[in-house]
């Protein structure tokens, strides 16, 4: 590969670290926040299925972007990534806490009842969602990578499901067991909540196995790739 490819790769590679770093810590900030979406309306253990936490939403992105990762750049580098989103998003607990602390002005536009109403849980709601997410986006690499090597290379759709469906089940049983052992969550919430957001994650899953398959395509078009090739940088 050409130097000039190899600057566009290593490019490439930290625009799609950025955007795994921002919808990682974004999601950890806005989770207090609850919507209904209503495909249908299903009543489950006394709750309203799709009840979800607006933090959800840009969570996929991080298993699509860690799957595409995995695939043209290899497993080292998607641990990387998941690392150094796991450190943004303790480093943002910090800045929090500190925030918290800082008393507010007579004068200021959002005062402290108000902000400890949208932040105060946050420290502990990124806690709890970086050691269930941790291990869950760690399993998602090596399941992919298994299935990849499996596979030779084959069965991009099984690969990218499999292993994020595997690890959406594990992270979100996780983290709404930590968020109600830590009294943030009721527990009689649990199960809707659980089975609202895990079906939500696997839908989406679904939905953008097309746009992985997109992607791969143009950096295996790009790079000159093989199937079974992995850009070094």
């Amino acid at each position: 590969m050409t130097e000039e490819k190899t600057e566009f790769a290593k490019k490439i590679y930290l625009y799609l670290a950025a955007l795994f770093i921002t919808s990682l810590v974004v999601s950890n900030l806005i989770f207090q926040k609850f919507f209904y979406w209503r495909p249908f309306q299903v009543s489950v253990f006394g709750n309203q299925l799709f009840e979800l936490s607006v933090g959800i939403l840009p969570y996929p992105i991080t298993f699509l972007i860690t799957d595409l990762i995995s695939e043209i750049y290899g497993k080292r580098k998607a641990n990387q990534v998941v690392i150094a989103g796991i450190f943004a998003s303790l480093f943002s607990m910090g800045i929090l806490l500190i925030a918290n602390i800082v008393p507010a002005l007579d004068n200021s536009p959002v005062d402290d009842a108000t902000f400890r109403n949208v932040f105060a849980f946050s420290p502990i709601a990124v806690l709890a969602s970086m050691m269930s997410y941790l291990c869950a986006q760690f399993i998602d690499i090596r399941l992919y990578h298994l299935w990849k090597n499996l596979t030779h290379g084959r069965m991009l759709w099984f690969r990218n499901n499999f292993s994020t469906f595997s690890s959406q089940f594990i992270d979100t049983f996780s983290v709404i067991s930590l968020l109600s052992l830590f009294g943030i969550l009721e527990w009689n919430l649990f199960w809707g909540l659980f089975l609202s957001g895990f079906l939500f994650k696997i839908l989406v899953a679904a939905l953008d196995t097309p746009l992985l398959y997109l992607f791969v395509f143009l950096f295996r078009k790009k790079f000159d790739l093989k199937i079974t090739d992995e850009l070094r940088i």
